[in-house]
């Protein structure tokens, strides 16, 4: 694989990432179609995930910031709660318990947690078959078409207000059986999980930083899981200049692509982009029967 190529790669996730037309599904169709030879590098996948993962923790920085003081806030009041079970047992005048889930952002993150848990369940017992289908155009293909149907049932989603206060952990596990689905090459990832989290309610802001940040814990598990198949892979210079590409052009494109994104769902834009991936669903299902 050349430093354009790698370029060339970069750009696809840092676009196919953000935008509901799914990046697992172009990088597949791009390396068949154009010939690209990655070398089965597992490393360079991980790296151009970890570029766009990046802009994900940078842009919604303030929100991971206040998640990661809620949890620890959880953790704290519920040590604090086992200190107050055992004084209470020898007190005449019980304490009260500190209430654990107090705020929006406490609910948030546990919301995040619970819809972790199925993605992850998904993603460890799909693993085969999603490699195996990244192999042709066919399946990418499909699931292009079914990305555009859903990005359809998006914009005619009504406008609700659900914020986490009022989101049941029950609509958060949909939404991440959602994204353990959409790890299937095609079905783009942002598209499914926010056209999930539309149809449970969610206001349409919150769901787009749900989804995103959602990501986040799943990419680092993938990355987890493919880290043992790193042993057998050695990385030269050369190859090191090369994935560095990718990943800078990964970030840049990225970051702007994350912007259009979050205006998409705003303004109900969505159907462009499935005409985008109905177009690009057939030519991929048509390249598998011709190529």
């Amino acid at each position: 694989m050349t430093i354009l190529q790698s370029i060339f790669l970069g750009i696809v996730q840092g676009i196919t990432e953000f935008l509901p037309v799914s990046s697992s599904g172009h990088l597949a169709i791009m390396r068949n179609i154009f010939h690209i030879d990655t070398g089965d590098s597992i490393l360079f996948d991980i790296l151009l995930h970890a570029a766009t993962l990046l802009v994900v923790i940078w842009y919604f920085r303030t929100d991971i910031w206040m998640l990661i003081k809620a949890v620890l806030g959880m953790i704290a009041d519920a040590a604090a709660n086992v200190r107050i079970r055992a004084e209470n047992r020898n007190s005449g005048e019980p304490k009260p318990l500190r209430r654990i889930v107090k705020n929006n952002y406490r609910r948030y993150a546990l919301l995040l947690i619970v819809a972790t848990i199925p993605t992850g369940i998904i993603g460890v017992l799909g693993k085969k078959l999603i490699s195996d289908a990244s192999e042709s155009l066919l399946i990418p293909g499909i699931c292009l078409l079914i990305t555009g149907v859903l990005l359809l049932i998006s914009d005619r989603a009504e406008n609700t207000v659900k914020i986490p206060k009022d989101i049941r952990y029950q609509e958060a596990a949909i939404v991440g059986i959602a994204q353990g689905l959409a790890t299937l090459p095609g079905l783009s990832r942002s598209g499914t999980t926010i056209t999930a989290s539309l149809l449970c309610g969610f206001e349409r802001s919150f769901a787009v930083r749900f989804s995103f940040i959602l990501s986040i814990p799943a990419i680092l598990g993938a990355a987890l899981l493919e880290v043992k198949d790193l042993a057998g892979e050695s990385v030269t210079a050369g190859m090191a200049g090369t994935y560095a590409a990718g990943m800078i052009a990964a970030a840049a494109v990225g970051f702007v692509c994350i912007r259009i994104m979050l205006g998409a769902v705003r303004k109900k834009k969505f159907r462009y982009f499935a005409f985008y991936c109905f177009a690009a669903g057939v030519l991929a299902i048509a390249g598998n029967f011709l190529l």
